[in-house]
């Protein structure tokens, strides 16, 4: 008897896990996730397993949502007790790399502008032959990572990836950096496959294509006691239509946040994928359900976990025709490769792009151009605003770029010319450094320092001050983090007198007084260029 043909439903949420953790940037490249595992995952559990109380306590407070304490009850001790002793046995290699990475630390402290010959056979063992020993102009040595290599090494665990997957039926979602996934009592399922895995692609197609579902359920190694609820997740009922524009010049669609899908009849490049899942909901927007069926080109500005978000572009895997990332420096401990973080997560044709370098487009070019700031000062080179050239317009996905050193465009406007439609994000404040790179760090920074190393993108001084210089036709704040679809990622908080909020309004106030067309879209929007 033949099984019918079903869709996946447009409200299944599938979060990819590294040992129970969601997972992001940090947590996909072997060359940081055991920092991330033995510095961040394993200090949390443990905090909790001693007092709890302190965690339940501190999470009342706003203010600290988002920092280092798990969203759990006391009665979930013995639960995070047993995922810390599984970690402590299962990621007993990530530890002992995370004590090298100290000790080689300590090793590189000792140099003095001498050959770094003589330390070679002082490396730690079980990072010797995946080091090379480096100085700067300046005499600092630190070490550089054949990042492809570890790819290659016991070091990248599959065996830690898997996805949960559940239901859901409105936006509100736990806050997941500081807290594993235990829950199974929400109908959630536990898949433990790999990001590479094929049969994800053959799961995420029936969105829009209808299949049998037991096939997909046996590649996924899904075991009959979960077969109901699998079979939960889809439906006789199919998507609404999503057809490609066919219409002249472009049309740009606002999904949230630094999410845009930039069309012409030729072509679709959709940046920086966040996505709302598909809900009955008050709150206007465009979904999964929205995007067309084929994504020719997918960009990524930066690695930050809100522009490279790993559940979203698993679930459009198969839909995508190229992956563009800013080309990373290589083998820098703060900077992975996106490229081939990516292209071991199973996505088939990355193109790692460079400032000033262009790709080809039908109807026209993508530019990749220089993005400063947001990165606490580190040298992040995986980091870049995209031109969007078509039908003869132009548009800047400029992310969080800070116009720390104005001149820079000035010399932009030079290369690139006239721009359309300018898109930058205006996140003033951000957190401290240590917020996101803290795992990685040998040694606490001092909180004063700290906490002037921000990741921060433009005030209204310096948002306008790009506005001068680039001369756009129209601007658009984005980037924000204010849709509630993004708050199991960020945690804003935003208010009226919010200070991001505050200097946006600044600079759309110096837009008017310009006669330059602008606006902070929230939650969807369209615009044409003709």
């Amino acid at each position: 008897m033949s099984q019918p043909a079903l869709f996946l439903k447009q409200n299944v949420v599938t979060e990819p896990l590294y040992n129970q953790w969601y997972a992001w940037w940090f947590l996909a490249s072997p060359m940081t996730a055991p920092l991330f595992v033995a510095n961040l995952h394993v200090k949390i559990m443990e905090s909790f397993v001693a007092n709890p109380a302190i965690h339940v306590a501190a999470l009342k407070s706003p203010a600290l949502r988002g920092g280092p304490y798990l969203n759990l009850g006391v009665d979930r001790v013995g639960d995070v007790k047993a995922l810390l002793e599984r970690t402590l046995k299962d990621e007993a290699l990530s530890l002992q790399y995370a004590k090298a990475m100290l000790e080689l630390d300590k090793l590189l402290a000792t140099a003095e502008g001498y050959s770094l010959e003589d330390l070679y056979p002082r490396v730690p063992d079980l990072l010797r032959g995946y080091v090379e020993l480096t100085y700067d102009l300046n005499n600092r040595a630190s070490p550089r990572f054949f990042e492809a290599l570890l790819y290659r090494s016991p070091f990248h665990r599959e065996s830690s990836q898997s996805l949960s997957m559940r239901l859901i039926h409105g936006d509100a979602r736990p806050y997941v950096f500081s807290t594993p996934r235990l829950d199974t009592a929400d109908g959630s399922l536990q898949v433990k496959v790999p990001y590479r895995h094929e049969a994800l692609d053959r799961l995420f197609a029936m969105s829009r294509t209808p299949a049998p579902v037991a096939p997909v359920r046996e590649a996924l190694g899904i075991a009959e006691k979960d077969a109901d609820t699998f079979a939960a997740f889809f439906t006789e009922e199919p998507p609404r239509p999503a057809p490609r524009y066919d219409g002249d010049g472009v049309r740009v669609r606002y999904f949230g946040h630094a999410c845009a899908l930039i069309e012409s009849r030729h072509v679709s490049i959709l940046t920086d994928p966040v996505v709302s899942y598909d809900f009955p909901t008050d709150l206007p927007r465009y979904t999964f359900a929205d995007l067309p069926e084929k994504i020719d080109y997918v960009l990524i500005t930066h690695g930050h976990a809100d522009h490279l978000m790993f559940e979203p572009l698993l679930q459009l895997r198969h839909r995508i025709g190229t992956l563009v990332v800013p080309a990373a420096g290589g083998g820098s401990l703060a900077d992975p490769s996106l490229k081939l973080m990516l292209k071991q997560a199973g996505f088939q044709n990355v193109v790692a792009l460079a400032e000033l370098e262009s790709l080809p487009l039908p109807g026209g070019e993508l530019i990749g151009l220089p993005f400063i700031g947001e990165h606490g000062d580190l040298d992040i080179q995986a980091k870049l605003a995209h031109l969007v050239k078509l039908e003869g317009k132009s548009l800047l996905m400029a992310a969080d770029s800070n116009a720390l050193e104005p001149h820079l465009y000035e010399h932009i406007h030079r290369e690139v010319g006239h721009i359309d439609m300018m898109w930058l994000g205006m996140e003033s404040e951000g957190g401290p450094l240590s917020w996101m790179y803290g795992p990685l760090l040998p040694a606490p920074m001092q909180r004063k320092m700290d906490q002037s190393r921000r990741l921060n993108g433009s005030n209204a001084v310096r948002a306008i001050e790009i506005v001068q210089r680039l001369k756009p036709g129209q601007v658009h704040i984005y980037a924000m983090g204010r849709e509630p679809w993004l708050g199991h990622v960020m945690v804003m908080g935003y208010h009226e007198n919010s200070p991001q909020l505050v200097e946006s309004r600044k600079l759309l106030a110096y837009c008017a007084e310009k006669g330059i067309p602008a606006g902070m879209p929230y939650g969807q929007a369209e615009y044409f260029l003709r």
